[in-house]
């Protein structure tokens, strides 16, 4: 059984408001996409990594490859307009066998720990399907409207979980739920979602409030800090 890491890195980055996107961006010298595929690289449990990107970063994801000895890259193919695209893209990119797991993780996740990656990986070998996620601890609110923001109801938070990524999965089973998706025109926000959508069961998988996904330029500046401290 051989465990695939793909890195969808097609990301603008527009709510940054620069014109180089987030995950290309340095933090103490060194690429955010860098940091996480050093994750990967230096995971036993990973056999090869890909990525889908622009293609007009190519020979930037080049550069960070030779640079850091990046040596589990395999492929580089093309993103798509989503994020959906670029997985399978780079999935369908792929010769897998049926049972072969394939680990869908954020570029820009930098901070996921060792630990949770490998526990991950393990389990998914028990379960085929695994979601990383971290449990609701704050009151959660529904609002009325996007404009007014009065109180509309409440969730159980004991039964809410924030979903992270890795999400591992068997090559079989994410390239059905991506085909059955595709085919009947469905968007969703990560992976998980399909799988379950295709009726496959997904077991939930401890994460941690490290794994946060730069998505703002307050998540690069927290970034920044921890990276600083942990130097």
């Amino acid at each position: 059984m051989k465990v695939t890491a793909i890195l969808p890195s097609g990301g603008e980055g527009k709510r940054f408001g620069n014109a180089l996107p987030k995950q290309y961006q340095q933090v103490r010298g060194k690429e955010i996409l860098a940091y996480t595929i050093e994750l990967f690289q230096n995971c036993s449990l990973i056999d090869k990594i890909v990525i889908a990107a622009d293609p007009y970063y190519f020979d930037l994801i080049a550069d960070i490859k030779e640079k850091y000895g990046f040596r589990k890259i395999t492929k580089v193919v093309h993103g798509g307009k989503e994020r959906q695209d670029s997985v399978f893209n780079a999935l369908s990119s792929l010769s897998c066998d049926d049972d072969d797991l394939i680990a869908v993780h954020d570029a820009v996740r930098p901070l996921l720990p060792n630990t949770i990656l490998d526990n991950a990986i393990i389990m998914a070998k028990n379960f085929d399907n695994v979601v990383v996620a971290i449990k609701a601890r704050d009151t959660l609110i529904e609002s009325s409207d996007n404009e007014n923001l009065f109180v509309q109801s409440y969730y159980d938070r004991e039964k809410i979980y924030y979903a992270q990524t890795p999400q591992i999965f068997s090559y079989a089973v994410l390239m059905d739920s991506m085909k059955k998706a595709a085919n009947d025109e469905f968007w969703g926000t990560d992976e998980s979602m399909l799988v379950k959508r295709a009726g496959y069961a997904v077991k939930i998988i401890e994460g941690s409030s490290l794994n946060f996904k730069i998505t703002t330029p307050v998540d690069l500046d927290l970034f920044e800090k921890l990276t600083f401290f942990s130097s």
